[in-house]
């Protein structure tokens, strides 16, 4: 640490917590709930758990980041930092800024098209279908022959790639952020 005073265990526990935490959940809806989810529940039922889901995991996922710059920067002054202390608030504050648009912007607006999508299935009798992949030809000719549907279609895959872009950054600024503590460690 760069400060005359040592952080307490407590500020320690916390800081480890809230990185964790979002690490953790990062790599729980990122890499295994969605496939499973996708393969076993029809098309509609996975996008309400996920519109239910999200939210929470996004706005938990800006606290727990701003939880870890505002704990960082308490035993990090500005005037003591090294190059090294300078980046990881650099990468903490990314993290939070990211997180807060994904939680704020794109994560409610991917929710809400999709949403609007379901209704335009619901009335062709379409998303009781397993997986989302499947039955692309019926959603494709829907994209064809109902011009609101497309549209909506279109900002869904624009949202969701931004949301996505900024569930990849915390990623990797959370990856970062447990390798510098890592780094950091005296011991086990």
């Amino acid at each position: 640490m760069t400060t005359d005073r040592e952080p307490p265990v407590t500020a320690k526990l916390l800081h480890l917590v809230f990185l964790s935490t979002f690490w953790g959940m990062q790599i729980w809806v990122t890499f295994i709930s969605g496939f499973v989810m996708d393969n076993h529940l029809n098309r509609h039922t996975f996008g309400f758990i996920q519109s239910r889901l999200f939210p929470f995991y996004l706005h938990i996922g800006s606290a727990c980041a701003f939880f870890n710059l505002t704990i960082f920067a308490m035993y990090h002054p500005s005037n003591m930092l090294d190059d090294k202390e300078s980046f990881q608030i650099f990468i903490y504050f990314v993290c939070v800024t990211v997180a807060a648009v994904n939680a704020q912007w794109f994560g409610q607006m991917t929710s809400e098209i999709m949403a609007d999508m379901h209704l335009i299935e619901q009335a062709c009798g379409l998303g009781q279908d397993i997986g989302l992949s499947s039955n692309r030809e019926a959603y494709a000719k829907l994209c064809e022959t109902d011009l609101k549907y497309k549209k909506l279609s279109g900002r869904l895959w624009l949202y969701h790639l931004l949301s996505s872009l900024c569930n990849l950054c915390c990623i990797v600024c959370n990856g970062y952020s447990l390798y510098y503590l890592a780094e950091n460690l005296t011991s086990l």
